[in-house]
């Protein structure tokens, strides 16, 4: 993350500043001046890495009369967590900005006092090495498709062996192995934490636990499926899915409620009719 290669590269920083200063020939008192100022510099990112440190156990209401309602209720606690994440990363943005700044002013005088050449100093380096157009452009080619349910493995940032688990799988799937696609699919999630294949695992772990006719545990992978990612190119068809178990786990009520919420979430979308299709079927309200 961004907050910890500031941290590592701001050390190395001062480490090099540090010991860039000339031993002789030198002003006492302007060498002592930026000394302190480099020691400011140091608590101000001190004082930032104390931010990094956790302040007690994470707690959580997930409590709720339905699934949906729990559901909700994880979309308000990340929503929250994003909320305090920009007001970090505003922060961290100012302290950068300062930071290099004071960089750029202590490597002007230390050129001054040494009389080198002051026309041939560039522009400051990031403090930290944040390229802000690299890191958006980075950002926007890993980011998935919003458009379709499935998308291509190119492209994606997987680790070793982790592109091979997924496309066994899928294989296993595909050959209506579904005990075995089900089982390699749960252990790919415990492997690869994080993934960003996680929701697309979770989905298909729905679809064979669907085909060996295990709907409880299905209903649960499709909504793991949902809650991955309430936004993304799965969603409609995590929740319509989802829906649809309830549906046939006759939990109508809950069923109707959540599949009138696909097509509230995702107007316009074809699991929309899908799922409306499906709610005149269970014969909701």
């Amino acid at each position: 993350m961004r907050i910890f290669r500031l941290s590592a590269v701001v050390r190395a920083a001062m480490f090099s500043l540090a010991v860039s200063l000339p031993a002789s020939a030198q002003d006492a008192e302007t060498l002592a001046d930026i000394r302190q100022e480099l020691t400011v510099l140091n608590v101000e990112i001190q004082r930032l890495k104390r931010e990094l440190s956790t302040t007690g156990s994470p707690s959580g209401n997930l409590s709720g009369s339905s699934v949906l309602d729990r559901v909700i209720a994880i979309e308000g606690q990340l929503q929250a967590l994003t909320a305090k994440t920009e007001q970090l990363d505003f922060r961290i943005n100012q302290i950068v900005t300062d930071g290099t700044n004071r960089i750029g002013d202590l490597e002007f005088r230390l050129v001054e006092l040494e009389g080198g050449d002051i026309s041939a100093l560039g522009e400051t380096s990031t403090l930290g090495g944040v390229d802000e157009a690299a890191e958006q452009s980075v950002a926007a080619a890993a980011a998935p498709a919003e458009t379709s349910g499935e998308t291509a493995l190119e492209g994606l940032e997987l680790a070793v062996g982790e592109r091979a688990d997924f496309e066994s799988a899928e294989q296993a799937m595909t050959d209506g192995a579904f005990s075995e696609a089900a089982e390699k699919l749960s252990l790919f999630n415990q492997t690869y934490p994080g993934s960003p294949l996680a929701v697309r695992a979770d989905l298909m772990r729905g679809r064979a636990l669907d085909g060996l006719g295990d709907t409880r545990e299905a209903a649960r992978a499709y909504l793991a499926a949902f809650s991955g990612n309430s936004t993304g190119p799965q969603a409609p068809e995590a929740l319509f899915e989802l829906g649809a178990a309830l549906g046939r786990l006759e939990q109508q009520e809950q069923a109707c409620i959540t599949l009138a919420e696909v097509g509230v979430r995702f107007p316009g979308h074809s699991f929309a009719s899908t799922a409306a299709s499906e709610k005149a079927k269970l014969g909701c309200p």
